[in-house]
């Protein structure tokens, strides 16, 4: 019961860090997992973090699709964001300026807590893509970082 409550609350973080509005997070998460346990009830709990990241990932492309005619725009608490550090803050920052495929790589990697093959999975090429793009990505961020830090002091 504990590793499902961690696989969760993984699941939760990355859809927040998608959709960036809590409310429509815990009903993609909760959405996710009951998709997953209707496909096979006998699935081994916890063994197939691709599986449920896809599950996540599409449904998290259905919300924007259903909001398409809105206007996009950061939905943070204002309690939780009073609470960023300008770290954290730093770091969404680089993290939006990613293209796509690496945020999404970036995402399941260090949020999700993928292995290198299960993202690699999810996202639809080999390891040795996966290796690749996260190695860009990591360094791109590292250079944003880097400008925006030397520019505070």
């Amino acid at each position: 019961m504990e590793e499902l409550t961690k696989t969760y609350d993984k699941i939760y973080r990355y859809c927040f860090y998608k959709v960036r509005n809590s409310a429509a997070a815990e009903d993609i998460t909760q959405e996710t997992f009951l998709k997953y346990f209707a496909q096979n009830p006998k699935i081994k709990r916890g063994e197939d973090m691709a599986y449920l990241y896809t599950i996540t990932k599409n449904l998290c492309v259905d919300y924007f699709r259903k909001k398409q005619t809105e206007e996009l725009h950061e939905n943070y608490p204002a309690e939780e964001f009073s609470e960023m550090s300008d770290t954290k803050i730093a770091v969404r920052t680089a993290m939006e300026k990613l293209d796509e495929r690496h945020r999404e790589i970036i995402l399941l990697r260090y949020i999700g807590g993928l292995s290198v093959s299960e993202t690699a999975e999810t996202v639809g090429i080999s390891r040795f893509a996966e290796y690749r793009l996260e190695k860009a990505a990591l360094n791109e961020m590292k250079k944003y970082l880097e400008g925006a830090l030397w520019y505070e002091i």
